[in-house]
């Protein structure tokens, strides 16, 4: 594999920092350029993972209320796991909430505190993976990492008319960002191009009319500049059907713990039984929900029965609790079961 660089145009992180300077987005886990603040590696840790495959404006409300409420990675560690889970329901894919927690602990019980200053330190935590470390050595550590997520992928694609379909372009787009990474400001740069994608290398309608990067860029101009980076055809996702169940007592409903581990592990549920390929009953309400791998049809039957298990409901005695209806808000239902929920009380209303 030969990545060519020699017709870019003088320097390009320069160019690229300069524009970062006058445009840098305001986020709340950002130290501004050239700022005389310090970065928070604990905020920039926690600002990444609620980033992966989220967007900025769903993580802000959720960023703004962790560190309120745990300020300090310290903090986080000693967070109880419901309530760290609960507080993370909405943003979706709660493996990260786990991992989050495994990650603070293990920062305070083997790090005193502090996080690891490298990329290898950072990726030996629990569920920190290659970005995620690349990034936070970046932007906490002033390392010259090579980070890359889906809005640089984006720029490097066009940038060097790479056409190698993902996954398998990644490794060609690491090539030939490493050698632009600079060694003063690195942080700043890879913040640079994550805003540089968000904002003018746009997915749709890019502005290339405005990029500071368009003296060079091999796929200005060309009409299909929105298919860069090449992405494989989408596979068809199975389709699951389940069944929740409404237990209802003096303005309360049985909500159960999920188990750990699984799909929305750790989390509070309606009860109900495992997720199949055929509907198994008819039910009051049901919504539609998609994960990463499959789509869901969930429906709601109502059960008159106390909270242990029954022959209908196998899994009411698991660990739960009879939370008010009143005050479902606090519960920390993950997306899921909080339309299914609403749906149920819309129709009750």
């Amino acid at each position: 594999m030969s990545v060519q660089t020699s017709d870019i145009v003088g320097d390009f992180a320069a160019r690229l920092l300069d524009w970062y300077d006058r445009s840098a987005r305001d986020l709340p886990w950002r130290i501004a350029p050239h700022s005389s603040g310090v970065p928070d590696p604990y905020r920039i840790w926690l600002a990444e993972v609620m980033l992966q495959q989220t967007t900025v404006a769903a993580v802000a409300g959720y960023f703004a209320r962790f560190t309120q409420r745990w300020p300090t990675v310290a903090d986080l560690a000693a967070a109880g796991d419901a309530d760290v889970m609960a507080a993370w329901a909405g943003l979706g894919y709660y493996a990260r909430a786990r991992n989050l927690l495994a990650c603070a602990r293990a920062v305070v019980r083997d790090h005193g505190g502090r996080f690891p200053d490298s990329e290898a330190g950072l990726r030996a935590l629990p569920g920190i993976g290659d970005y995620t470390a690349a990034s936070v050595a970046a932007i906490a550590f002033g390392r010259p990492s090579v980070v890359v997520d889906a809005n640089i992928e984006r720029v490097i694609a066009r940038h060097r008319l790479i056409e190698t379909p993902l996954p398998m372009a990644k490794r060609e787009i690491r090539a030939a960002l490493a050698p632009l990474v600079p060694d003063d400001r690195p942080g700043d740069f890879a913040q640079a191009l994550m805003d540089l994608g968000a904002t003018i290398c746009t997915p749709r309608g890019p502005a290339c009319a405005i990029c500071p990067l368009m003296a060079d860029c091999r796929a200005r101009g060309r009409a299909d500049i929105e298919r860069l980076p090449v992405k494989p055809p989408k596979k068809a996702k199975p389709h699951r059907h389940g069944v929740a169940h409404w237990i209802e007592q003096d303005g309360a409903i049985w909500l159960v713990r999920r188990p750990d581990k699984g799909m929305l592990g750790g989390m509070r549920a309606l009860p109900g039984g495992e997720w199949g390929d055929v509907p198994s009953e008819s039910g009051i309400v049901s919504v539609d929900h998609g994960f990463t791998h499959f789509d869901l049809t969930l429906t709601l039957v109502r059960r008159e029965v106390p909270p242990k298990a029954s022959p209908e409901a196998p899994d009411a005695a698991a660990e739960g609790i009879w939370w008010p209806i009143a005050d479902l808000d606090a519960a920390g239902l993950p997306t899921l079961y909080r339309k299914l929920t609403d749906k149920m009380l819309e129709r009750d209303a």
